[in-house]
């Protein structure tokens, strides 16, 4: 059956299977199917080109889809990833966007750990030795640990 569409589309098989990724585009979440989809419209304009060149077989023009599909993925990830700004940069961490800020310890810092609270969590540090009730500055932190410093 489908021997027979692209039989009787001819070059413009590759047209139809294009303009039908990019509208699939929409219905699925991402942004993915718009860079296979241009790589399809890409080999319909070469198909109108070489249709009836003798060199222009199906495994030619399945072989160029292919690549040319990798390679517009791979520049349009690019692009999007390069343009990607947001107003929340630390939007999935917590523990980078408190750096800066200030604390009393809640538990004294013995040998090199400690307890802090900041807004509504209780956070575990690192730093010097230092009794309860110190104000200390968050330096760094590293994932779940805060790396503090007396103020």
């Amino acid at each position: 059956m489908l021997a027979k569409i692209v039989g009787e589309l001819g070059p413009w098989s590759w047209w139809v299977a294009g303009l039908v990724l990019l509208a699939a585009e929409m219905i699925v979440p991402g942004f993915f199917l718009v860079w296979i989809g241009l790589a399809a419209l890409a080999v319909g304009v070469l198909s109108l080109i070489f249709w009836d060149a003798a060199f222009w077989i199906w495994e030619l023009q399945a072989i160029l889809f292919a690549i040319l599909a990798v390679v517009a993925t791979l520049i349009g990830r690019r692009l999007t990833l390069r343009n990607a700004t947001t107003d929340e940069p630390f939007l999935n961490q917590r523990g980078a966007s408190l750096v800066g800020r200030t604390a009393t310890l809640r538990e004294p810092i013995r040998e090199g750990r400690g307890r802090i609270r900041l807004d509504d969590t209780t956070w575990q540090v690192m730093g010097p030795d230092l009794p309860a009730g110190t104000q200390v500055k968050v330096v760094s932190s590293n994932g779940r640990d805060l790396t503090v410093e007396p103020t």
